[in-house]
């Protein structure tokens, strides 16, 4: 596995070239660290990638409103228009490279048929285990290490995506190469949900995004995640909830609007049926722990 690295700073820009290529020819990944307000990194062409905060917000994707934030990673497929920037005194690490380099990473790593062995894009937990082997890699990037820890966190993102696996196999189609197909449909759209679940979405946006009439696209979803998508966004938002309790100063009832809950008695009820506590609860064990 041939491997390059890259480091952002604070205001710094970096527009990775049409190809990245070792000095024999053959394809590289590359791993790029940004960190500080105002650093950005673009792509000349569509790379794949494994993205990771490790502190605070990152926006990343060709669509500027999809952001994750630590605790979380994305995995997102080969698009054109590749942006990526932190919030703030974001940190963070890249893992990056065309539909052919991923391939000949992943090889050795993947469960998916050996004809195509590639990345699935979607929106993981990150463990404190990964976010650790992540925080190594980091370092070793920030030393110009000529050696990079790549299969650990591989490794523990790969096994993420194996779950996956059974979402295709529900996928309408005969063939894996259909069902897998439709799944990224319906992924991409899903990914849009849970990045922008705060927003007003209706089952006739979210079909045509994924070329689907609303009644395809409630069947193939229900059917591939075994849940609405409508269910899928309420959960979401609940998730969103729970973060900015723990996260912002803003009084629950900004926050259940935040999230997407309009009425705040509803909110409260989805919420502890949810995590098994209130709202006030959680934002009182948080801020109780920070006194402590």
């Amino acid at each position: 596995m041939r491997v390059t690295s890259q480091q952002l700073n604070h205001g710094s820009s970096l527009v990775l070239p049409a190809r990245l290529r070792g000095a024999d020819g053959e394809e590289t990944l590359i791993a790029v660290l940004g960190g500080g307000r105002g650093c950005v990194l673009k792509a000349e062409e569509p790379l794949a990638g494994i993205w990771i905060p490790l502190r605070g917000r990152l926006q990343c994707g060709s669509n500027a409103e999809s952001g994750i934030v630590g605790g979380e990673l994305r995995v997102t497929e080969a698009e054109p228009n590749l942006h990526a920037s932190g919030r703030g005194g974001a940190l963070w690490v890249a893992l990056l490279g065309t539909r052919d380099a991923w391939r000949q990473a992943l090889a050795e790593f993947t469960d998916l048929p050996p004809s195509d062995p590639a990345l699935l894009p979607a929106i993981h937990p990150a463990s404190r285990a990964l976010r650790r082997r992540a925080a190594l890699l980091a370092r070793c990037i920030a030393r110009g290490a000529a050696d990079l820890p790549l299969e650990a966190v591989l490794d523990q993102v790969l096994a993420l995506q194996r779950h996956l696996a059974g979402a295709i196999a529900r996928c309408p189609g005969r063939t894996y190469a259909q069902r897998r197909q439709v799944f990224l449909r319906l992924q991409r759209v899903r990914n849009y949900l849970a990045a922008n679940c705060h927003l007003d979405l209706d089952n006739d946006a979210l079909a045509r995004m994924a070329s689907y009439s609303p009644w395809h696209f409630i069947r193939a979803f229900r059917a591939a995640y075994q849940e609405t998508p409508h269910a899928f966004l309420v959960n979401e938002r609940l998730r969103r909830a729970r973060r900015l309790l723990r996260s912002s100063p803003l009084a629950i009832a900004e926050i259940a609007l935040a999230s997407g809950f309009e009425n705040r008695c509803a909110f409260s009820r989805l919420f502890r049926q949810r995590f098994g506590t209130t709202a006030g609860a959680v934002r009182r064990n948080e801020f109780g722990s920070h006194a402590r």
